[in-house]
């Protein structure tokens, strides 16, 4: 398990190793101590799976605001995603920017996304199941989210005409985001 900070601060990939033969695998898919080492958090209250049936399906923006914040660890167990992320505390030098990674069940990487960030992703195959743990538990009242297609954002999304429910259709805009996290 090889863990890399990523271009926003708090952020990372992990990349996992599977140690396979002529059967099949096995691979340890989270390590507390190894977390714990490059302080990341390893209290985890929640795990959540989506599916998605097609390629071409955007989820998100989505966040939870304070105080039920969440530290999101995003992999995926079948077919692939382009995992996107964006800081939204304002006292971070990135605010407002976004990174995006390649989520497989063929290249087994990870992102650990801090509190403070929208997270969303783009289906890049039928039949995507995202797997996600979270350290606060989900509190409706809390919702929020931006939209998947921000002119101020610019996300380089790999598809010009995706599946968007009409919730998230209906997100605000980043001009009109005022962010809860410091």
């Amino acid at each position: 398990m090889e863990i890399t900070p990523r271009r926003l601060n708090g952020t990372y990939q992990i990349v996992l190793a599977p140690h396979g033969d002529e059967r099949g695998y096995f691979m340890r898919v989270w390590d507390e101590q190894l977390s714990r080492q490059h302080g990341l958090t390893t209290a985890w209250v929640q795990e959540n799976q989506s599916l998605s049936r097609r390629k071409g399906i955007i989820r998100g923006l989505h966040f939870q605001r304070p105080p039920h914040a969440e530290t999101k660890l995003v992999r995926v167990a079948a077919g692939a995603i382009l995992d996107v992320f964006v800081d939204l505390r304002k006292g971070s030098h990135t605010y407002g920017q976004w990174d995006s990674l390649e989520l497989s069940a063929e290249n087994h990487r990870v992102v650990y996304i801090p509190r403070g960030f929208a997270h969303g992703f783009c289906t890049l195959t039928d039949e995507a199941l995202v797997v996600y743990k979270v350290d606060a538990y989900y509190a409706p009242e809390s919702e929020g989210g931006l939209r998947w297609d921000d002119e101020v954002l610019r996300i380089n999304w790999p598809t010009r005409d995706p599946l968007v429910s009409d919730k998230d259709k209906r997100l605000p805009s980043f001009k009109e985001f005022v962010s809860p996290f410091e």
